[in-house]
């Protein structure tokens, strides 16, 4: 899997910050030292990290990750990254 989203809250900018759905990567995730959680009503489940969205995007820098493209949806800041399929773990 290529591509990774993570966002957070605007007002929350230094945390939690999410890192990915139920169908991401369990080992990218374990990487990422994110908890799987899933929060009442909702019929998903999210990963989770408590560090601000800055050490996360150094964390997938790392592992060779590169941020294609960065929004604000409503409240929301989002963040999408790539990955060359070529690069491993």
């Amino acid at each position: 899997m290529p591509y990774i989203l993570i966002s957070t809250q605007i007002r929350l900018e230094t945390g939690p910050t999410m890192v990915g759905d139920e169908y991401s990567d369990p080992s990218i995730m374990n990487y990422l030292g994110a908890r799987k959680t899933t929060m009442l009503g909702n019929n998903f489940s999210e990963y989770h990290v408590d560090e601000p969205p800055r050490l996360v995007l150094d964390k997938l820098e790392q592992i060779g990750f590169r941020v294609v493209s960065m929004t604000g949806v409503g409240q929301t800041l989002v963040w999408c990254l790539y990955k060359e399929t070529s690069d491993s773990l």
